[in-house]
């Protein structure tokens, strides 16, 4: 209850948010650390707040990139039986116990999923973000995988398997867009923004979160 209490408070003030995912062992010499980067400028000069997990890797990457821009750069970091300490580019750090309460938190206050490359962490994030858009939980909101070459097996097994064994509807994997370019990455949350504005209000996110 702590945690969620002071998650809450400390982003209240939070309304145009885009939670970034990726592995943290993508080392800063890596093409996809400088996309993740870049991604998260263009985001940061369109006005959006960058939410990460605030570790090493993509979430340094996309932390950095906010911080070239002035935009707020926050890191939701979490306690794990290696140290993960929070990077240097983070205006807004938190540190949790707890990982639902740290993964509300991710989606409570993004307008936009941004999802890099990454290992289980991030696709336990990226399948709890559709599984909360697929049940109607959220309102739908992108989620956008970086890097189409790295998903291509993954889509196909979505795509494939799943939907041809009727595990999830025909219309599910829509709920995943695919670029490798940053700016189609911000004309796609911006776009979103400003549906979800006209539609909802707000931020445009549902009452049970």
């Amino acid at each position: 209850m702590s945690e969620l209490e002071r998650g809450f408070a400390a982003l209240a003030g939070v309304e145009r948010g885009v939670s970034i995912f990726g592995s943290a062992r993508t080392p800063a010499d890596h093409p996809t650390y400088v996309l993740a980067r870049e991604t998260a400028a263009c985001l940061g000069r369109a006005g959006f707040a960058v939410i990460t997990g605030g570790g090493p890797g993509i979430m340094e990457a996309a932390n950095r990139g906010a911080r070239d821009t002035g935009a707020l750069s926050i890191g939701l970091n979490i306690d794990l039986p290696y140290e993960q300490r929070l990077n240097d580019y983070v205006d807004l750090g938190l540190n949790f116990r707890y990982f639902f309460v740290r993964k509300l938190l991710f989606v409570r206050y993004a307008q936009a999923f941004v999802i890099f490359p990454g290992g289980f962490g991030t696709l336990d994030e990226m399948f709890e973000a559709l599984t909360l858009m697929q049940t109607g939980r959220i309102r739908h909101f992108p989620l956008i995988l970086v890097g189409s070459g790295r998903w291509a097996a993954l889509l196909d097994w979505i795509r494939g398997d799943l939907v041809t064994n009727g595990l999830i509807g025909a219309l599910d994997p829509d709920l995943i867009q695919v670029t490798e370019d940053p700016r189609e990455v911000c004309s796609i949350v911006e776009a979103a923004c400003r549906r979800q504005q006209q539609r909802y209000g707000g931020n445009g996110i549902a009452d049970e979160l």
